[in-house]
This record gives C-alpha cells, structure tokens and sequence, in this order.
C-alpha cells in the first residue's frame, strides 16, 4: 500500500494537558444528553429466531467510560457468549461504574495493565479517540482480538500503517464498532446491494450532523475542535459499509464556522471548519457526496441515500425488481439490546461475538475500518487545500 503523505503523521496533534481535577468531576455526573445516543425503544420481537451458535463464553475486558459510558453501552455484560473478566478506566471514579455497571468485580487502573490478564481473551477498547490506534495495537501485541469505538485512526495515515501490520501479525480479530452500519436501513441496503437489487452503485450519499455550539466534554478535550471529517466514518458508512468497497478519490470543501471552538486560532488542531462537505470517486466509477458537520442547528443525526443501475434507497428500496421487501436485521441474544444509535449496539457486539466463536472475518474489518476513517483524514486535508483532488490509499490484509 502507498501512502500519499509518504508514511509519515499527518496533521499530527500536540499534546495539550487537561486538569485532571476538572477531568476527575465528570466522573460522579449523570450521564450527558449526546445527540444518537438514545437507546431504541424495546422490541419484543428482536431475539424472535434467535439461536446460540455455540455455549462458550469469549473472556473479555473493557477499557474506558467516559462522558459517553460507551464501556458499559454495547451490551457485552448481557451476551450469553460473553463474561467480563476485567474492567479499567484511568479515573478510579470512572472505573468503579463501569465495574458496576459490567457487573464486574476485577478492575485494573490502566489499559496498559488489563492486557497483561492472561484470563482476557478479547478486548473492547472505548477510550478516547486521539488513543484508539495505540491501545488496539497494545491489545494485538498481547495476542487478545480486539474491538474499538469509531474512529480507528485519529488524523494520521501513519497510525494507520502501523493499526494495519499489528492485526496482520497478530492473527486475532479487529472490529471497529462503526454504528451506522447496524441502522435499519444500511443493513437492508447491505442486503439489497449483496442481492444484487442495486447493482453497480452511481451515487451514494452520507450526512452525520451533531450541532456543539459547546464541545462534549472529552479527555484532555480532544473534541474541541476536531476537524469534522476526522471523524467521518458515521456518513462515510452509506457507501461504504453497503459494499464493503472504498473511495480513490477525495475533494472536500470546509465551511468557516462562527462557533468559539472551532475558530483555528482557539484548538490545538488549528481547524477553521464547522462543516467539511467531500465529494469521492469510486474505482467502480461511480460518486459521493458525504456531510459532516458541527455548527448546523436543527435536525440531526446520521443517513444516507444510494442509488444504482438497477435501483435506489431513499427510505425504502425502489427499482427494477418489483415488490423487494427491506431486509430485517439478524435477531439478537434475548437479554441484548439494540441500544444506541438507531438500535446499533447490542447489533455490533453480537457480530463481533460471532466472528470470534466462527472464526471468521467480522463486518466492519480493518480494511473497511481503514477506509472508512483515512477517506476522512485524507477529506480534511483537502478542505485546507481549497479542494485539491486527493489520491486515497488502499488497505489489504
């Protein structure tokens, strides 16, 4: 694989030191009202067909519960596959709840020391972004699978590089818990495409929007500021996480934004954009159009619609075969939920459970994880370039 940027960091950030005091306070808070974050309602029918695959437990430990308490949020606690052998967040506060909420007695105060556990078999990593590279392949040199928040990378094709030989020589799994790809819909686009009811694929579209006229709270506040398209992988999914393909080519336009953080001269990242829109090219020859953006009041969230030779997906599938129904999602274990982000959670957990108990590949590999993330990376570079056309590096296992 050949980066465009020669292998080295891109867009590096400084280390900028938090109060750790301040940091420490939002442990004992109630959790934030975050936008997507609200769990779908119960559904009486999702473990409908539902049948264990084997009666093994997969041994796992989980790191971090911050502001988002992602650590406790995906349902590892309640998959009958699964038993939670070790907890640990770097705030003893923070780590206590999680141990609590994981129904977990064994905790340990750093990542660093959790993959030393020689019971741990898998690691579920939900710490902050700007960390999930280097934890995961911490995790992998300790010879445990492996399963991270989005984004993979944090600004760097570099990390990148390295996340990629980490799971080659390892030989365990990586997953990368993208939510969007367990929407209703995307999973029924997924479907439709793997049918054939699309075709090939001429246009797609994504858009995550988050309004944060303030930043959400973060570790070492990473947020402020962040380059919307280093965080692209929620809208990069509509195309994306249907076909398991990749963007070759990327021209982004950033928008200036009028919010305090995101003034260039008031975060580490030295962004300028509220919102970055980027339009990709595919090798298929077809086109993307994918929104992020952080200062756009008003509706929210993530979706997207696609369009192809042999038929379309805007809400519900229309085309050239007649009457297709939308594909339902698999049903899940009876004590998982679906969870946050459109009933994505317990969705992701379970794949990444199976793909461990088969033996197999997990949906969102680190191929797609890589592509999902470094189209991004590669997005906002072009945005501080005026648009300049970006070549888009390809990752192989």
């Amino acid at each position: 694989m050949n980066s465009p940027l020669s292998r080295r960091a891109f867009l590096k950030t400084s280390t900028v030191a938090a109060s750790l005091g301040a940091t420490a306070a939002l442990a004992a808070e109630e959790p934030i009202r975050i936008q997507g974050f609200e769990k779908a309602a119960p559904d009486a029918k999702a473990s409908l067909g539902w049948k264990p695959i084997s009666d093994r437990k997969i041994r796992v430990g989980i790191v971090g519960y911050g502001v988002c308490r992602f650590g406790a949020e995906f349902g590892f606690q309640d998959h009958p596959n699964v038993e939670v052998i070790a907890v640990s967040d770097l705030l003893p506060d923070r780590c206590a709840a999680l141990a609590k909420a994981c129904r977990c007695a064994k905790t340990y105060p750093s990542l660093e020391e959790l993959v030393k556990d020689d019971r741990i078999e898998a690691v579920f990593v939900a710490t902050d972004a700007p960390s999930h590279a280097r934890h995961c392949i911490e995790v992998l040199h300790h010879g445990k699978h492996v399963a991270s928040a989005v984004p993979a990378v944090f600004g760097s094709l570099e990390e990148a590089d390295a996340l990629l030989s980490a799971v080659r020589s390892s030989g365990r799994k990586y997953m990368m818990f993208e939510t969007s790809c367990y929407h209703e819909d995307l999973h029924a686009m997924r479907e439709l495409y793997r049918a054939g009811h699309f075709g090939r694929i001429l246009y797609s579209e994504g858009e995550y929007y988050h309004y944060m006229s303030e930043p959400i709270p973060s570790y070492q506040d990473w947020r402020v500021g962040l380059p919307p398209q280093w965080y692209p992988t929620h809208s990069n999914a509509y195309h994306l996480g249907v076909t398991g393909g990749r963007f070759s080519e990327v021209s982004c336009v950033g928008l200036p934004s009028r919010v305090a953080h995101l003034q260039a001269q008031a975060n580490r990242y030295r962004n300028p954009f509220g919102t970055e829109i980027a339009l990709f090219k595919t090798p298929e020859g077809g086109s993307s159009r994918m929104a992020v953006s952080w200062d756009t009041p008003g509706d929210s969230g993530e979706r997207g619609r696609i369009r192809g030779e042999k038929g379309s997906y805007y809400g519900r599938y229309e085309g050239l075969a007649p009457n297709v129904p939308a594909p339902k999602r698999p049903p899940l274990p009876p004590a998982v939920e679906g969870g946050g982000h459109g009933g994505s959670h317990g969705h992701l957990t379970n794949e990444f459970v199976s793909a461990i108990l088969e033996n197999r590949t997990p949906l969102v590999d680190i191929t797609m994880a890589l592509h999902l993330t470094v189209a991004g990376i590669l997005a906002h570079h072009s945005a501080t370039k005026e648009g300049e056309w970006m070549k888009i590096p390809e990752y192989r296992l």
